[in-house]
């Protein structure tokens, strides 16, 4: 039987009954909600990391079906740098109202006025300098576990987590000393000013997370679908043209159909070229993309002094 080419695959993926794919995300789904279950009973002060990204959506419409609209159990915290899109602060002020969820806003300008977070210059992205801002709040507010929608597919410093991912008392992760999960067991053992990154999707995959986001209909921040934008070609990526990212000498500024696989902090976030408006039309994109969407989108994995693997260590999600 001869192989089929990659245009007749992706064709084959589209005509498929959605039922096929309910399988492994109905899998998928029942391990986060066991997991979230897990965080509950374990820990006295957990908080769901939610910045209204596709990512932390779908771990949200997982802790409603884990506990039921309006009664998700800990608080949702957000590390703004100041500098992130409005469209998805707008939407995360939205979603945490109708959840009737507590909604914690902790700001990197506000680590900055203390003096806790030093700028090299005023152009330096302030992505990095989260990790400062989330330890004060952890501090703040007692925080044994944060819960966040990470993936071990989006980054290699990623994949070395584990699911329930032991931070020392000074908020720092050692990739050597993390403890086994076999069997499904998670050994949760703190002591005093320890606490838990926990990343209940950590099994999901970019293409599954679009495709519980098709089959559960969970709406998304418009710059996830195709639109039109102005950016610049930098570095192989598509810089977006705004007031915090100004186009440099000699490059030309285009408008180009574009979509974000990720959103981040403006200064280091890029869209990709496409025309994919719908969640399905994104699954059938997935299937051929060749780069990770970190790779493809962030501006700030490119260097060394900023790699993920570090940025962990210091305390980042």
């Amino acid at each position: 039987m001869n192989a089929r080419t990659e245009p007749q695959l992706l064709r084959a993926a589209a005509e498929a009954p959605h039922h096929l794919s309910n399988a492994h995300l109905d899998a998928l789904e029942e391990e986060t909600i066991f997991i979230l279950r897990e965080v509950a009973a374990a820990f006295e002060r957990p908080a769901l990391l939610f910045s209204g990204g596709k990512d932390s959506l779908v771990l949200l419409k997982c802790a409603e079906k884990a506990f039921g609209a309006g009664r998700i159990p800990c608080p949702l915290l957000m590390i703004d740098t100041g500098h992130n899109f409005p469209e998805v602060t707008d939407f995360r002020d939205q979603r945490a109202a109708e959840l009737q969820a507590e909604l914690i806003v902790r700001s990197v300008e506000d680590s900055m006025a203390r003096g806790t977070v030093r700028l090299a210059h005023p152009g330096e992205s302030r992505n990095a300098h989260q990790s400062v801002t989330l330890l004060e709040a952890i501090e703040e507010f007692r925080f044994d576990a944060l819960i966040g929608g990470a993936r071990r597919d989006e980054e290699k410093a990623r994949a070395k987590e584990r699911i329930f991912s032991h931070r020392d008392s000074f908020g720092q992760w050692q990739p050597k000393a993390q403890r086994p999960e076999l069997w499904t067991l998670f050994n949760t053992r703190l002591a005093p000013g320890e606490h838990f990154r926990v990343f209940p999707i950590s099994n999901w995959t970019e293409l599954d997370v679009w495709q519980y986001i098709e089959r559960e209909r969970i709406g998304l921040p418009a710059l996830y679908y195709a639109h039109q934008r102005e950016v610049v070609e930098r570095r192989g990526l598509l810089v977006p043209v705004t007031p915090l990212t100004p186009p440099k000498d000699g490059e030309t500024v285009q408008t180009r159909t574009v979509r974000f696989r990720t959103v981040g902090d403006i200064t280091c976030t890029c869209p990709v070229a496409s025309l994919a408006a719908t969640p399905g039309e994104i699954v059938i994109e997935t299937l051929a993309a060749d780069v990770s969407e970190r790779g493809a989108t962030r501006m700030d994995d490119k260097t060394s002094d900023a790699s993920m693997e570090k940025r962990k260590k210091d305390g980042y999600f």
